[in-house]
């Protein structure tokens, strides 16, 4: 595809939703779908994932077979993506043969073979929805994907677990953990230099006056994890693996890519340690790579599963 002249968030996510496909780990899933099983209760599980995008983990949770009975609330700080996902999720499933029934423009409840799972969406932030009467009752499941990396996770796992029950779970998949990997090489220096200097700017992100982000945060999460009183009971990689075919790029992901490039040469565009026209002919370059069919794209990340005492 030819390079994008605009850049939607939106299709973003939905283009990511193969990537992530193929990128969680299935060890840990297995065993976050075993843990599940085993908890014996007469009510439906409660999930709750924040930063939820537009529902692509609702998809996998029930096309996946994670959950058959459950209450499942997804909530992002994006109205646009709730938008987006509530449209979305039943569109999806009448796709899948599920039975759909949308209880209200923001609730769907999917059924199919005596699975019954009522999901619905909330545009919040996930720190002001701490204060709500939905956050008042902890929930069995904490699902959060490439969320993680985005928040100061010293203080935010405290307030994050606190909306699990005791013996709650936590899922948190894609978590970046510090490689960006664009091959091939266009100039080795010049390669490292902005790989290093975007890494930089994830530790450096400022949101409401603090520092927001770091990363490393895929390798930093067992000791924040156990310093927060969590116990890990599965971890392994999840790395995004994005290149051509014999048909070339699969799905959408041609645009994952232009959006991919695209964010690196904002984040870094006027950097005082970066010659702006190095950098604008590396973005053209990486860019046309796409449109040739010729660019391999890596990230290292990590899923975790645990448990809250």
């Amino acid at each position: 595809m030819k390079t994008p002249s605009e850049y939607s968030f939106v299709r973003y996510l939905s283009a990511k939703k193969t990537v992530d496909d193929r990128a969680l780990n299935k060890n840990v899933w297995q065993s976050l779908t075993r843990a599940l099983s085993a908890t014996s209760r007469s009510e439906p599980v409660r999930v709750l994932e924040i930063g939820a995008g537009i529902g692509t983990m609702v998809e996998r949770a029930v096309e996946w077979g994670l959950i058959d009975t459950a209450e499942y609330l997804a909530i992002d700080s994006l109205a646009e993506n709730i938008s987006e996902a509530a449209t979305r999720i039943p569109t999806w499933a009448t796709s899948r043969g599920y039975t759909v029934v949308n209880l209200d423009p923001r609730t769907t409840l999917i059924s199919t073979n005596g699975r019954r799972v009522r999901v619905e969406f909330e545009a919040t932030d996930v720190f002001d929805f701490m204060g709500s009467e939905a956050a008042a009752s902890p929930w069995d499941l904490l699902v959060a994907n490439a969320f993680l990396d985005l928040v100061d996770v010293p203080k935010a796992l405290p307030k994050l677990f606190s909306l699990i029950k005791p013996g709650g779970l936590f899922y948190f998949s894609v978590t970046f953990d510090g490689c960006t990997i664009f091959q091939p090489e266009i100039d080795r220096g010049l390669d490292a230099r902005i790989e290093a200097l975007y890494h930089e700017t994830m530790d450096r992100r400022i949101v409401n006056g603090s520092i927001s982000g770091d990363s490393q945060t895929g390798r930093h999460f067992f000791h924040h994890a156990t310093a927060a009183g969590a116990e890990i009971l599965d971890a392994g990689a999840s790395d995004w693996v994005v290149f051509p075919g014999p048909e070339g790029y699969p799905a959408d992901e041609a645009f994952f890519l232009h959006f991919i490039i695209h964010t690196v040469g904002s984040a870094l565009r006027g950097h005082p340690d970066l010659d702006a026209s190095a950098l604008e002919q590396w973005v053209h370059q990486r860019h046309a790579q796409v449109e040739q069919g010729t660019l391999v794209y890596i990230a290292h990340q990590m899923d975790f599963l645990g448990r809250v005492g």
